[in-house]
């Protein structure tokens, strides 16, 4: 029985084939239209329906590289069920190197949305109806947010034995977050109407950061096998098992003023180890920033200028910590050189 062809946004996509679909989101004050870029790999045989999308926040842009790296990979080829791709949702804020929309609205805080509530709302309401409810697997693409930067992570609500649990440990992150769920999030969203959604954390707004993107690109592809929705054998060596944080907390500024990290990304720590002081110009007045538990920094803010009370280092604690270093140095040392930014 031939498989019947694939719709988004009133373009029909035969099966074996892909074609690029702009859908129509706003227009700009001149009259200008704005689009959601969406790429649509429409497989000759069933399968899942992934969503793969980036740019829930406009500045968040290691997203957009893994879904244009993800689009050009030859395994796609022979696609079993249906990929789409979105790497820009927010194209407001991508054009405006900005997390928000024009109204200060977080996206990814407006779901499901609605068509005659605010921006964010219209948004949330177009992307759910044309692209998200079409789904059965999500895999959202995030960074840190501006001047913060995230070790390579997966958050999901997981369940033991469940796909989205599948799913996370497929994708071969260091670490998995059972995170739960933000109201008005994809995630919250999606996760209430049965669709399993991981999201990936990586890296730090407006740059690319290869040690974020590369992993990103493969761990898309491990879920994409494990779906069954790609054929032959896996060509890498599988990463080592992730770790299951049971949780995770900030350490704050004590005070304001500039601050120096003792610490870097991936570290483990200690309960009380110092993680960095922070200063007036002059020196007159420090204090120290100290781990509340042990664990491994998985955030950490990258802008020195720091206000009392401010969130610097994100630590994530486990039941497991050794196991949970040996995952992160496995996954750093898996990493080809350079590991730092591209700009």
């Amino acid at each position: 029985m031939a498989r019947s062809s694939f719709e988004l946004a009133g373009v029909r996509v035969a099966p074996g084939s892909r074609i690029q679909i702009d859908v129509p989101v706003a227009r700009l004050y001149t009259h200008a239209p704005l689009h959601i870029p969406v790429e649509v790999v429409h497989g000759r045989q069933a399968g899942p329906l992934l969503l793969v999308c980036g740019g829930i926040h406009g500045d968040e842009i290691n997203s957009v590289e893994i879904v244009r790296r993800l689009l050009r990979s030859r395994q796609l080829q022979g696609l079993r069920g249906t990929l789409i791709a979105s790497p820009i949702v927010n194209v407001f804020g991508f054009v405006q190197h900005s997390r928000y929309l024009p109204d200060r609205r977080d996206l990814n805080r407006c779901f499901p949305g609605s068509e005659s509530g605010s921006l964010g709302g219209r948004v949330a309401a177009l992307f759910r109806e044309q692209i998200v409810d079409q789904a059965s697997h999500i895999i959202d693409l995030h960074t840190g947010a501006i001047h913060r930067t995230n070790l390579p992570q997966i958050r999901a609500q997981l369940s033991p034995g469940g796909e989205t649990e599948r799913m996370a440990n497929a994708f071969g992150a260091p670490v998995i977050l059972n995170a739960e769920l933000r109201e008005g999030s994809l995630r919250h969203y999606a996760q209430n109407r049965g669709i399993p959604v991981l999201t990936y954390e990586a890296g730090e707004a407006l740059r690319f950061d290869e040690w974020a993107i590369t992993p990103g690109v493969r761990g898309v592809l491990r879920v994409m096998r494990r779906l069954g929705m790609l054929s032959g054998e896996q060509r890498r060596r599988p990463p080592s098992p992730a770790e299951i944080a049971n949780g995770s907390s900030w350490a704050r500024a004590p005070i304001d003023g500039i601050m120096r990290p003792q610490v870097r990304l991936g570290a483990r720590v200690a309960k009380h180890e110092l993680l960095g002081r922070v200063a007036d110009p002059f020196g007159n007045a420090e204090g120290e920033v100290r781990s509340m538990a042990d664990g491994i920094v998985i955030g950490m803010s990258r802008l020195p200028l720091a206000n009392e009370g401010e969130a610097l280092f994100h630590i994530a604690r486990f039941d497991a910590i050794e196991e949970a270093e040996n995952a992160v140095e496995s996954f750093q040392s898996s990493l080809e050189p350079p590991s730092g930014s591209l700009y």
